[in-house]
């Protein structure tokens, strides 16, 4: 994923199965969860509450 400053941030596909989404697509707003060590660990969309 690309963010807002440009800087490409990859992700395990771990941090995406953990989203419980189906797809994402291009231009889409993601919100981020890290680990302290600071390897991505899920992927969602903004709207999504829990």
């Amino acid at each position: 994923m690309l963010l807002d400053d440009g800087t490409e941030l990859a992700f395990p596909r771990e941090a995406f199965d953990a989203s419980g989404l189906r797809l994402l697509r291009l231009g889409q707003r993601l919100r981020i969860e890290m680990s302290e060590s600071g390897q991505v660990t899920r992927v969602t969309l903004p709207t999504f509450t829990e």
